[in-house]
């Protein structure tokens, strides 16, 4: 899998660090994630997590990491992390786990087309894709 991602990375001319630790806790950076998808930069930062994690090879699990990722994108770190802890935030996560679950999704990125087909993997974006304009 490293070597995988490794390949990818230099491929498509993006850095690769691997973390020390994998894999790592994402509990508040998904609630953060959803936070920032209600607003407008909510795919900054998930590009920006990803940045940090694979491309610097920090430790995303720590609250630190990610405020100095929200300060990066000059967001209030404080007030996102606090609404990212509120209840309706943690059940809007429960419910979307929930739905991934039912829809058989195990992994990052996974595709369903609105047949109901999975594609699991960036090697599948395009067969997936593929699948959705027949």
């Amino acid at each position: 899998m490293w070597r995988d991602l490794e390949r990818t990375c230099d491929t498509l001319g993006l850095p690769f660090v691997r973390p020390k630790t994998f894999p790592q806790k994402t509990l508040l950076v998904a609630r953060v994630a959803l936070v920032g998808l209600a607003e407008v930069w909510g795919e900054d930062y998930c590009r920006a997590i990803y940045r940090a994690e694979f491309g610097a090879g920090q430790d995303i699990q720590e609250s630190d990491a990610i405020a100095g990722v929200l300060t990066g994108l000059r967001l209030n770190a404080g007030a996102v992390l606090e609404r990212a802890q509120s209840n309706d935030i943690k059940l809007q996560l429960r419910s979307q786990t929930e739905d991934a679950e039912r829809l058989g999704i195990f992994g990052s990125p996974s595709f369903v087309t609105a047949d109901g087909e999975l594609f699991w993997g960036n090697d599948r974006l395009q067969a997936a894709l593929n699948w959705a304009k027949r």
